[in-house]
């Protein structure tokens, strides 16, 4: 509401020692991969910065996403031990700092960096008499926050049921399946009973609403294929600047935002390569780490798009640190082998080359597979789409030559607009033409094909 104040949100994060163990012997056996061994001390000390950064990056990034949900953050807290407590996930000691520092801290909301089981989620807020969310139940909140078309919000709700259905027991004493005696099972079995059957038949009507989505794109896609037009998509990282580049390469006006997850709504638009080739750019939402399955489940419909793409453009963010890079690149992959799509063609796209140094960017991968932008400042899109020009085996180009009359005007005038050309003569009434041009295009003008 307007001039209400944000939630005052208190952040607890979780480093497991035991997955910080694994994480050090995969980025100890990469590294000896890559390089000679190095000095047994200087080793110990990157790994222990690695280990520390991972777990202030994670807290950072629950930052973030607690500020895209409009919160205002007023204090944190970073919580290690080899193994969470199956009670509390932090431990009942660790519960009663947390519950003194977000008292002082004057905390409405207490969020957790990490998935909450329904009976620790209960027994935290039983101790910190405070409302707790997950990592999980934030993310679909800003979802739903940012979600405009009526497919997104129907994607937002089937992933919003279907985390709400195993935590429906126990909200509330009168919903309570655990009480015992005589009157104390009739009516909260009743409403818990009641409850979970309206939500399984919303849950029906809404996976009845997306799957007539899914035939509508369908449809269109099927009228889109039957014109030789390749669909190009962008995946990346959340805030990798993926709409920012989409709005550069197309001209769109798509809302582009430094806060998290501010793209939902797939957009699609036709874009123009050097080739004269048209092609569809398709802008998605971003992937994040420990992204919820339930929401990549609920938002097939829109991914679809990168599924039946012919080529994948990652945009990556190239200004934060290498192990930060590394991290998010492995969610990508990872959600894009749970799509299926982890074996298209894909280019890397280095955004953000614009907040680097010179020397910096020296370092950057590089060649075939890679090319370096700042969609914010126009850097590099010639090259991008060159490379995507290139990589694109749809509608192929062709070289022709042409004998076009003078007076068929719209023809030349068609050419003109549409192919590259490389040579033009003029004899006898006829223009003679040697042109480069989509082979879809070519077969059009057939009968004006030169003799050779």
């Amino acid at each position: 509401m307007e001039g209400q104040r944000p939630e005052r949100a208190f952040l607890v994060g979780l480093e497991l020692r035991s997955s910080r163990r694994a994480n050090l012997r995969q980025a100890r056996m990469a590294r000896g991969a890559a390089r000679p061994a190095a000095d047994s001390d200087k080793l110990a000390r990157e790994e222990e910065e690695i280990s520390v950064f991972s777990a202030e990056d994670s807290v950072a990034e629950l930052n973030e996403l607690a500020t895209s949900a409009g919160a205002e953050v007023v204090g944190q807290f970073l919580q290690r031990r080899d193994k969470p407590d199956p009670a509390t996930l932090v431990g009942s000691g660790k519960l009663l700092e947390i519950a003194g520092a977000a008292a002082s801290a004057g905390a409405d909301v207490i969020l957790f960096d990490h998935d909450l089981t329904p009976s620790q989620q209960r027994n935290i807020e039983h101790d910190l008499k405070r409302r707790v969310i997950d990592r999980t139940q934030l993310i679909l909140d800003i979802f739903a926050r940012h979600a405009r078309t009526r497919e997104g919000q129907l994607q937002v709700e089937l992933a919003q049921l279907e985390y709400l259905l195993p935590r429906l027991t126990g909200r509330g004493v009168s919903m309570s399946q655990l009480g015992g005696g005589i009157g104390t099972r009739g009516p909260g079995e009743t409403k818990l009973e009641t409850d979970r059957r309206r939500i399984y038949r919303r849950i029906r009507h809404v996976k009845e609403k997306l799957e007539e989505v899914r035939r509508h794109r369908a449809r269109q896609r099927q009228r889109r294929e039957s014109v030789p037009v390749a669909t190009v998509a962008l995946v990346g990282y959340t805030n990798a600047g993926k709409s920012t580049l989409f709005n550069a390469l197309t001209h769109a006006g798509v809302l582009s935002s430094p806060r998290l997850f501010a793209t939902l709504d797939p957009t699609l638009r036709s874009v123009e390569l050097p080739s004269k080739r048209k092609a569809l750019l398709s802008d998605t939402v971003g992937f994040i780490r420990n992204l919820p399955h339930g929401l990549v489940t609920s938002f097939r419909a829109t991914l679809e798009e990168v599924e039946r793409a012919a080529l994948v453009l990652h945009v990556a963010d190239a200004s934060v640190p290498d192990f930060i890079a590394e991290e998010q690149k492995a969610q990508v992959e990872k959600v894009l082998a749970e799509l299926g799509a982890d074996k298209k063609p894909r280019l890397l796209v280095l955004n953000k080359v614009d907040l680097l140094s010179a020397e910096q960017r020296r370092g950057l991968p590089a060649g075939d597979a890679a090319v370096q932008v700042s969609a914010a400042k126009s850097i590099g899109l010639d090259d991008l789409f060159n490379k995507i020009d290139s990589m694109l085996a749809t509608d192929p180009v062709v070289t022709v030559k042409l004998r076009v009359p003078q007076s068929e005007g719209k023809v030349l005038a068609a050419l003109e607009a549409r192919t590259r050309i490389l040579k033009r003569a003029f004899r006898g009434g006829n223009v003679y033409l040697q042109v480069v041009a989509p082979e879809s295009l070519a077969r059009t003008w057939q009968r004006f094909a030169a003799k050779p």
